[in-house]
């Protein structure tokens, strides 16, 4: 059996910082690497404050999964990286604004050391491609 397995790219999510893919579609999964809360247009962070930046984060992994051939509808497991587990409230708000109907994903929300560049959160998600 041989697996379709292909990298995803898109202009309308920042570019990847290190030595991977935004996105690798395998078969009908499409996994998004963690999305930092970086504007593409302008290269950094949305703000002022964690759910501002909650919300691009949201937007750039809902751009890659466009591309991808899914759509944030179609997400089944989302990872939450937050600096401070205290700003889970602030990105719970953002998130729930995105992922308002339907079948909620399966989340988990961890607080961690740091984060590339200062960021406050980083997201990542597991979807299904539908087309």
């Amino acid at each position: 059996m041989s697996l379709d397995v292909r990298s995803i790219h898109t202009d309308q999510a920042p570019a990847a910082i290190g030595a991977y893919s935004q996105a690798v579609r395998a078969g009908d999964l499409v996994f998004v690497s963690g999305q930092l809360p970086i504007d593409p247009a302008t290269g950094e962070f949305a703000g002022p404050d964690v759910r501002d930046e909650a919300a691009q984060s949201l937007r750039n992994g809902a751009a890659i999964l466009e591309a991808s051939g899914s759509g944030i509808e179609h997400v089944v497991k989302t990872t939450v990286l937050l600096a401070d587990i205290a700003d889970f409230a602030a990105v719970n708000e953002a998130y729930a604004e995105v992922f308002a109907a339907g079948v909620l994903p399966a989340r988990a929300a961890y607080q961690v050391a740091a984060l590339p560049r200062g960021a406050r959160v980083e997201i990542e998600f597991v979807a299904v491609a539908v087309r």
